[in-house]
């Protein structure tokens, strides 16, 4: 415990970190923890998983005092994430109690409405931050931190002008800790504009390259699926991720896989929140094996004990694939991240390799697999096809034809 309390975390969350067994410090506790609780800006270089929550919780642990209105804001990109990290500094603040409340989209506006009225430290995404701050529900002015987390995302996924228009409710004197997992052009300008002198850190990539096995095989467009099927069966893996490219897929790998009785579970934007949140309390409960996912759903979760990382669709952006493979080969662990390219694939495929040539992934024959019967269902008719198409038998209803999975 003492390599915690070095850091300059107060004794309350010492005895937090005691009850959860944490033996050493990540690299970034280490090097963003001192400068957070010395009152710094500090922009870390930290991707999820490597344990930033509790770095920036620290300060937000030592500095907020309840019953004193909103005093920490905490921004995220997605929906799992907010929660994620607003139960994380509920857990780190057990003994120095918060009201810690979580705010997006997907559920209804009332309850966080109730629960604003006596918070201490807010965590949301920043269109329902936004909305709120409209309703006038939201009132920041007493905020003394501001964090954004994950801020190469929010570049990604359009938010960037809603963080920046809330930034500018908060007050001039406050302290902002950003976290990135790349350090963009985009993110060190948002940095210059609203941060006061801050201090750079970063850690290590949070996944050890030695450890991490990257194959990729080439397969006929009418053999994708098949394949997907004979590896989840032939590696005997732990927590599986299947990354697809578009919520369609997605829900198509997840529904085939559980008629080979493989127990998937899928995840994407066109859930519910409540669906979401249920699918993953399954997941972490470890009640199915595999999680077939699209990239925006999957962004944000730390999800622990991922054993390989399928990409059944290739990403058509470069470093999604970095991010997608960083799930596995974590903290000392063995991982392995398959590649599974049709002909729709290698364009994008072309581009990870040219733009990461320090990364190695090794070809792989194809092996000798069975065909596997596939569903599809179009307005409520579900028919079973052998994977096959391209040799000669496609579905009756030819809508259908110039998909490929």
């Amino acid at each position: 415990m003492e390599n915690f309390r070095k850091l300059g975390l107060i004794d309350p969350i010492v005895r937090v970190i005691k009850e959860q067994n944490f033996e050493v410090p990540s690299e970034i506790q280490e090097s963003a923890i001192p400068l957070i609780v010395a009152g710094k800006d500090v922009i870390a270089g930290s991707a999820t998983g490597s344990g930033k929550t509790l770095a920036f919780a620290a300060g937000i642990i030592k500095d907020v005092e309840t019953g004193k209105g909103i005093q920490a804001l905490v921004m995220t990109p997605t929906r799992e994430l907010a929660e994620q990290v607003a139960q994380n500094i509920k857990k780190f603040s057990k003994y120095k109690p918060l009201r810690v409340t979580s705010i997006y989209g997907g559920v209804s506006i009332n309850p966080q409405i109730n629960e604003l009225r006596r918070t201490d430290v807010v965590v949301g995404t920043p269109g329902r931050v936004l909305d709120h701050m409209h309703r006038q529900t939201l009132n920041l002015q007493h905020v003394k931190i501001l964090v954004i987390d994950e801020a190469d995302r929010m570049f990604d996924m359009g938010f960037i002008e809603d963080v920046e228009k809330i930034i500018k409710f908060c007050p001039a004197k406050r302290q902002t800790l950003l976290f990135s997992a790349t350090i963009s052009p985009e993110v060190s300008r948002l940095s210059r504009r609203h941060m006061r002198e801050p201090v750079e850190v970063s850690a290590e990539s949070y996944v050890d390259p030695s450890k991490l096995d990257q194959v990729y095989y080439d397969v006929p467009d009418n053999m994708k699926f098949s394949l997907l099927v004979h590896l989840l069966k032939k590696e005997h893996p732990g927590l599986v991720m299947v990354f697809c490219n578009t919520q369609h897929i997605t829900d198509f790998v997840a529904k085939n896989l559980r008629k080979q009785n493989i127990e998937a579970l899928e995840i994407h934007g066109g859930f519910s929140q409540a669906k979401r949140s249920r699918t993953m309390e399954d997941f972490h409960a470890k009640n199915f094996q595999v999680l077939v996912c699209t990239e925006v759903a999957a962004r944000g979760l730390d999800i622990k004990g991922v054993s390989h990382v399928y990409n059944y669709d290739i990403p058509k952006e470069a470093k999604q694939y970095i991010h997608r493979v960083g799930r596995t080969a974590r903290a000392g662990a063995d991982g392995k991240a398959i590649n599974i390219l049709s002909s729709r694939d290698h364009d994008n495929f072309r581009r990870v390799l040219r733009e990461f040539n320090d990364i190695t992934i090794k070809k792989e024959p194809t092996p000798q697999m069975e065909r596997v019967d596939i569903v599809m269902e179009r307005h409520g008719d579900s028919r079973g096809f052998g994977d096959q198409r391209g040799h000669g038998q496609r579905p009756r209803w030819g809508q259908q034809r110039s998909r490929r999975y």
